[in-house]
C-alpha cells in the first residue's frame, strides 16, 4: 500500500498506533480480498465486493494521515 512513502508509512507506524491499526487491518483485508479472487477463501460478490471498499476507505484514512505527516513536517 502506497509504496512510494515507504519512509513515512514505517515512521506511522511506529509513531500512530492508530495508523499502525489501519494499516495492519488493510494488508489483512488485502490477504482475504486475495485468496477470494484467487479461489481458495470461499465469498460471494457482495461480501467481495464490502471487503474491497473497506479496504479503499482504509487506504483513503492512511494516505490523509501520510499528507498530514508531510505537511507537518515540511516533506
Amino acid at each position: 500500500m502506497l509504496h512510494e512513502y515507504r519512509d513515512i508509512i514505517s515512521k506511522l507506524k511506529v509513531e500512530n498506533a492508530h495508523f499502525a491499526k489501519i494499516f495492519e487491518k488493510h494488508n489483512e483485508l488485502d490477504t482475504i480480498i486475495t485468496e477470494a479472487e484467487d479461489g481458495r477463501k470461499p465469498l460471494d460478490d457482495t461480501e467481495l465486493e464490502t471487503l474491497k471498499k473497506q479496504k479503499l476507505a482504509l487506504k483513503d484514512e492512511a494516505y490523509a494521515m501520510i499528507i498530514e505527516y508531510k505537511k507537518a513536517h515540511n516533506l
